[in-house]
């Protein structure tokens, strides 16, 4: 019988938010279902005699408790004895996630890894959407100069973001065209997106939770105020919504393509009806917020998917 463990490659829990954390309900879901579970940290991720073993510990988990947490053993696990493996460190994507995904790919085809390794690689959470800005602002990828000035002729005000960062960091709203500020921003982050600034972020966002190729709910996120940031570590409000039949059909859209790419769960992201091309897969957040808020609790899909 295989050993019934689930593995999680995150931050540690003692850097993790019991109020919010996603990992955490996913992991507490999992010990409903008597899981144990292994939690360890990308740097302890090692193959040693062609054996990918992680350093780690076992641990317990209680929302009840003012330590959410309980070390119950300390050691290291060969990964292929557990049933799953969670891809959930925080984004970003950089070189040392790039190769914890080359580790885990070497026993993909012996233990179930979600978000799938090689998948989390090939989707870019940025440049993914390129493929659906017919539904997005107007949406420009690069580093030529020229086009960038080019763009913000045409849109007047634009949202420049980093391709590979997260949490709403290094997003800027530019009014007029500044080269000094566009030439040190790509100097920093090599090619950029930009697009149109949408003014109804100041309403909110939606954030669209995907599992195993299917639409499963949604929160909006209201930036706090003079803020532009709809992500909920900048201190955006949280609040219940549902998706328009636009939005559904368009997440309906995205949902099939990726699950044709093996991507299990990911949160996509709307703003005034548009696609904001934001592909969440690395480590997908929301689905506690989405429980306290409506009492959906997707962990629960989230699993019963997996045993599917």
């Amino acid at each position: 019988m295989t050993n019934k463990i689930v593995a999680i490659q995150g931050n540690h829990p003692s850097k993790l938010n019991p109020v919010s954390d996603t990992s955490i309900f996913l992991a507490s879901e999992a010990q409903n279902r008597n899981y144990k579970i292994f939690y360890y940290e990308p740097k302890d991720l090692s193959i040693i005699n062609s054996k990918v073993i992680a350093t780690g510990f076992y641990v317990k988990f209680n929302y009840t408790q003012n330590k959410f947490f309980k070390i119950l053993k300390k050691c290291s696990l060969e990964l292929t004895k557990s049933k799953f493996i969670l891809i959930r460190q925080d984004p970003p994507f950089n070189l040392e996630y790039i190769s914890t995904t080359y580790i885990l790919d070497t026993i993909k085809h012996k233990v179930k890894i979600l978000n799938n390794p090689t998948s989390i690689r090939n989707v870019s959470e940025k440049l993914y959407s390129a493929k659906y800005q017919k539904y997005m602002p107007d949406t420009i990828f690069s580093r030529n100069i020229n086009e960038i000035k080019k763009f913000f002729k045409k849109n007047k005000k634009v949202i420049l973001k980093p391709i590979h960062s997260y949490s709403g960091n290094d997003i800027h709203l530019l009014k007029k065209f500044n080269s000094k500020l566009i030439n040190s921003f790509i100097k920093k982050h090599d090619h950029i997106m930009l697009q149109k600034f949408l003014p109804k972020i100041s309403k909110g966002d939606k954030r669209v939770f995907i599992i195993n190729g299917k639409v499963c709910g949604a929160i909006s996120r209201i930036p706090k105020k003079g803020s532009i940031l709809s992500n909920m570590s900048k201190g955006a409000k949280p609040v219940n919504i549902k998706l328009s039949l636009n939005e559904n059909k368009i997440s309906r859209l995205i949902a099939k393509d990726l699950k044709k790419d093996n991507i299990f769960f990911a949160g996509i992201d709307f703003i005034d009806q548009k696609l904001n091309g934001d592909i969440n897969v690395t480590s997908p957040t929301g689905l506690k917020t989405l429980f306290d808020l409506s009492g959906i609790n997707l962990a629960k899909i989230f699993w019963k998917e997996l045993k599917a």
